[in-house]
């Protein structure tokens, strides 16, 4: 039998019991708002990918690589990378109409997608939004040198801005 003073005990946790059960269910019903604040707004839709101004068809093939930091080393950069000729950096064109390059930090290159976006920049990553943190800028393209930048702050430092040059064909 239940003295008096644990029958108080067992009918007030009772009474906290049906009292959470009773808020966690309120809670998700939908009332009418009280306050004068509009309700969220959901997450806008992701944008459809645009296409890049650069065909990757015109990124595929031989290409020397350095880095620069300093704009000012830009010309004495794209000279270093003539250089590298001898062991070019290979762009491949990619299955799915990409191109296979390297991502930041990763040793196996993968392919990767030219994407556009509404600024009118082009950027290299893998599929998703234009200019994620694993996509490059592309900062300039005359067709002859590429000059890209990785979006991702710490890569940036690291890597600077590449120059490819592209390698005459093989005689």
């Amino acid at each position: 039998m239940i003295s008096s003073r644990n029958a108080h005990t067992v009918a007030n946790l009772a009474i906290a019991s049906a009292l959470t059960i009773l808020l966690a269910g309120c809670s998700s019903m939908s009332l009418p708002s009280l306050s004068s604040n509009p309700p969220p707004d959901a997450e806008p839709p992701v944008a459809p990918e645009m296409p890049a101004t650069i065909r990757s068809d015109e990124i595929v093939g031989r290409w020397g690589l350095a880095s620069f930091q300093n704009p000012n080393d830009r010309a004495r950069t794209e000279a270093a990378a003539r250089g590298q000729c001898k062991q070019p950096y290979v762009i491949g064109a990619g299955q799915s109409g990409g191109v296979v390059m390297h991502l930041a930090d990763q040793a196996t290159p993968q392919e990767l997608r030219l994407k556009g976006s509404p600024s009118g920049k082009n950027y290299i990553g893998p599929a998703g939004p234009a200019g994620s943190e694993q996509d490059r800028e592309i900062v300039s393209f005359d067709g002859r040198v590429l000059v890209t930048r990785f979006i991702e702050k710490d890569a940036a430092v690291r890597y600077g801005n590449m120059v490819y040059v592209r390698c005459a064909p093989r005689a």
